[in-house]
């Protein structure tokens, strides 16, 4: 079984790049405090790590 990771959205995509906004939209957040959880594949992760400055992400167990 894949790993899973929680995201949440803890800070506001506006002033961010067009870019990094359309990134939080597609890992599924919408408003700050919203989170999901996705499954850890690469693809996850590099988008994670674009936006790691607006997200929170924990590990699920």
């Amino acid at each position: 079984m894949a790993q899973k990771i929680r995201i949440k959205l803890v800070r506001s995509t506006i002033g961010t790049l067009p870019k990094q906004r359309a990134t939080v939209r597609s890992l599924g957040l919408r408003k700050i405090g919203s989170t999901t959880e996705q499954e850890a594949t690469p693809a996850i992760l590099g988008m994670v790590r674009t936006v790691a400055h607006l997200v929170a992400v924990e590990e699920i167990k």
